[in-house]
């Protein structure tokens, strides 16, 4: 079964049963029919496609918020605006996904030679439950408006998203007229995604999760010779050099590390300092941190809700403790709180150093962790002194030091002065084992499209 628990209360909130092996093999014929007429589908029918859907998205915000809530902890006001924030995706691709593929002329000996993006077919999409519709979106709106179909194996732990998120595109489909099972819910066990990605339907694979995770579907996906975008974890280093705004930092770096109860993947994970502001920083940090509220997360006066399971607050403990245990330094939280539900701590680790648990691992949860720099090339060297490579920050009054300096970071991203963050119009992902391939933007929808090279004759003399 899949069992969706409250992490609020700790208690089971209700379960629903996997597919069978003929359920999902009906599912995959399903997305491969629903493809022959999609790939056929003009750019104003799909366009129209996620236009409703966001419209029918916003019109029952309120559920579908709830239902992030009750499944994952997610604070209410930020589930409001993470079903905004996917409204907007399927917008964005409506509205721009056309202009996106449209087929570019190319010199040649040929009367005419140019390149057109057409689709490939049912796409694979597996989904973590940090965001459970902002990532659903954000893999199947330019699948979608590229002509192919989807299949969504969302994370075990949020099965009532998952299930809404196909409704919502079976209703509005319905109402005009295009092929159901453009984006069904495959409503699986772990280990029942292999099987799924090796149909020989299914041709392309895009997973959001754990470098581990990553490892194992691009290894198989390899195999079979089928693409895959991976947007995997990351330690994300955020930067402050001493001529920054110190508190635009903090309040940018606090939302950060606390949206989501710190669980998201390019939340800045490591705050590397410089050396002469590093003790106002703290100080300053811990009265911003020390000032969140933690609560129920159906609460709109709530900051910081739980942590979505139990085992993922105790192996975040354990990077707390470990770090102590080398020497750092915590000056806020720490403690597992003793009262229902799965809850954590904001926590600030100072006086940091690269060897300690909590900069060598990914800490998803609502952890600060600050680290000395003595330097700006210091701060740099240890920004890149990671295996991850997602998404960077850099703080500084002199934005064109910083942007010289954001071609030295080994990230996907980089922000100056800003908050850390995803958007439709702009591409998103990762090196080294933060992934490879990108979502979002103009390069986003380029993943999963057939760029084919058209040859007109006759030949032309140079």
């Amino acid at each position: 079964m899949l069992v969706a628990t409250n992490p609020y209360t700790g208690q089971e909130a209700h379960r629903f049963p996997p597919l069978e092996d003929q359920q999902i093999a009906t599912a995959i014929e399903t997305s491969v029919a629903a493809f022959r007429h999609w790939k056929l589908s003009d750019f104003k029918t799909r366009s129209e496609l996620l236009k409703k859907v966001a419209e029918r998205m916003r019109e029952d915000k309120e559920r579908l918020a709830m239902l992030m809530t009750l499944e994952m902890g997610k604070p209410i006001t930020e589930a409001y605006g993470e079903v905004e924030k996917a409204a907007w995706c399927a917008e964005h691709y409506a509205e721009h996904g056309e202009t996106y593929l449209t087929p570019i002329s190319l010199p040649s000996d040929a009367t005419h030679s140019y390149v057109q993006h057409l689709p490939l077919g049912p796409v694979l999409g597996i989904l973590p439950w940090n965001a459970p519709f902002w990532l659903a979106l954000r893999f199947s709106a330019p699948a979608i408006m590229a002509g192919n179909t989807c299949l969504m194996k969302h994370d075990e732990h949020v099965p009532a998203c998952a299930q809404a998120i196909a409704d919502i595109f079976a209703e509005v489909g319905e109402k005009i007229g295009v092929p159901q099972g453009l984006m069904q819910n495959l409503p699986i066990h772990r280990e029942q995604v292999e099987a799924v990605i090796r149909h020989d339907a299914v041709q392309a694979v895009s997973l959001t999760g754990s470098s581990r995770a990553g490892s194992q579907v691009a290894s198989l996906a390899a195999s079979l010779i089928k693409p895959a975008v991976l947007e995997l974890g990351g330690s994300d280093p955020s930067l402050v050099f001493a001529d920054a705004d110190l508190d635009a930092a903090i309040e940018a770096l606090t939302i950060s590390r606390i949206i989501n109860a710190g669980q998201s993947c390019i939340a800045a994970k490591r705050l590397i300092v410089e050396e002469s502001v590093y003790d106002e920083f703290v100080e300053k940090l811990h009265a911003r941190l020390a000032a969140l509220k933690m609560g129920d997360p159906t609460d709109p006066q709530t900051q910081v809700g739980p942590i979505a399971r139990k085992d993922l607050r105790d192996g975040l403990h354990r990077q707390v403790k470990m770090t102590i245990a080398q020497g750092g330094k915590c000056l806020l939280g720490g403690e597992i709180p003793d009262h229902p539900g799965f809850f954590y701590p904001v926590t600030l680790l100072v006086d940091v150093t690269p060897e300690m648990q909590a900069s060598c691992e990914e800490t998803f949860g609502p952890i600060a962790v600050v680290m000395k720099a003595h330097s700006e090339e210091h701060a740099l060297e240890m920004a890149n002194d990671t295996p991850y490579g997602l998404a960077a920050s850099i703080w500084t009054a002199d934005v064109k030091k910083a942007q010289q300096m954001a071609s030295r970071i080994e990230a996907g991203q980089v922000t100056i002065n800003g908050l850390v963050k995803t958007d439709p119009r702009l591409p998103s992902g990762g090196i080294k084992r933060s992934g490879y391939g990108r979502e979002l933007g103009p390069h986003g929808i380029m993943e999963f499209v057939n760029v084919q090279q058209v040859w007109v004759g006759p030949k032309v003399n140079d």
